[in-house]
């Protein structure tokens, strides 16, 4: 009778597993669902004509793809060649800003994240409390001081402000050096000197390729954040010739005269595309590197 007692035991644990299990997944899913409709009906309504979008989704059929697409993207870019900055100038000026920001980001990120791993120094403790303040600071409250520095150094008005300040990002050497903490071993870094490579060459052919994940996952939040990025340049880019995608995009939704649904919402889905190729491209990353960065010793 006991062993009768622990089968059923085992089995109802069993089926306790299998119900939360259920579960989770059903959450998930619907978590999923609620996550990617918006994105959805961006791309649904691109196709579909200014009328149809105001009209709103009175059926089932209002889910389905339209047959406007062809004609409302001709239409945006007709529209768009009568301003200062057009679609695929903004798309371009975005990608100029968003590119080196990114690489730079993550490199410097990194390598501040390997000096404060590998070295052992006085000030170690105290530079890592101070990486860790930073990360409490707003952009808003810093703006006008970098507007103010800028302007005196002749490079207000230019795309410089909204890379050059990428390489100090605390939040990504914050999750670098997490990582690095699990997946850098200093026993390499050792022999590697040993063997007579210079610093700089250790980090850059030894730690670099071990950091690549995580690396991966960062370059799609900073090319993201940049990309989309609204507030800096609307603060410091003042020529309507230098406008960026997201500032383009602001300009059609004010532009009363020629508004058109149907235009904007292939305007924003055009905003969206680089991101979901940086995204497919570096997605693979993603789970090993948020997995390891989150593992300590």
């Amino acid at each position: 009778m006991a062993k009768t007692a622990n089968v059923a035991a085992d089995e109802g644990y069993a089926a306790k597993i299998r119900a939360t299990k259920i579960f989770r997944t059903v959450i998930c899913v619907l978590l999923c669902i609620v996550s990617i409709f918006p994105f959805y009906i961006m791309i649904i309504n691109a196709t579909r004509g200014s009328a149809e979008i105001q009209a709103g989704i009175q059926g089932i059929t209002d889910l389905l793809p339209g047959g406007d697409l062809i004609s409302n993207f001709k239409g945006m870019v007709k529209a768009s060649l009568g301003k200062d900055t057009n679609v695929w100038e903004a798309m371009l000026h975005s990608a100029i800003i968003a590119v080196p920001a990114t690489c730079l980001q993550v490199y410097f990120a990194t390598f501040t994240a390997y000096g404060l791993t590998v070295y052992q120094f006085k000030l170690r403790n105290m530079a890592w409390s101070f990486i860790m303040a930073i990360m409490m600071i707003p952009a808003q409250v810093s703006v006008i001081g970098l507007m103010e520095f800028m302007t005196k150094i002749g490079l207000y008005n230019t795309y410089w402000p909204l890379i050059i300040p990428a390489i100090a990002a605390p939040s990504t050497v914050y999750f670098m050096k997490q990582y690095m903490q699990s997946a850098l071993s200093l026993e390499i870094i050792e022999a590697a000197r040993i063997d007579g490579s210079g610093e700089l060459a250790t980090f850059n052919k030894i730690a670099l390729p071990l950091m690549k994940p995580a690396m991966a996952t960062q370059a799609i939040f900073a090319f993201v954040a940049s990309w989309n990025n609204l507030y800096v340049p609307n603060m410091m880019i003042i020529g309507t010739e230098k406008y960026t995608l997201p500032m383009f995009i602001t300009g059609l939704q004010s532009d009363q005269i020629r508004m058109n649904y149907g235009f904007l919402y292939v305007s924003l889905t055009l905003t969206v595309l680089p991101l979901l190729i940086v995204y497919f491209a570096l997605s693979k990353y993603i789970i090993a590197g948020v997995a390891l960065g989150g593992v300590k010793e």
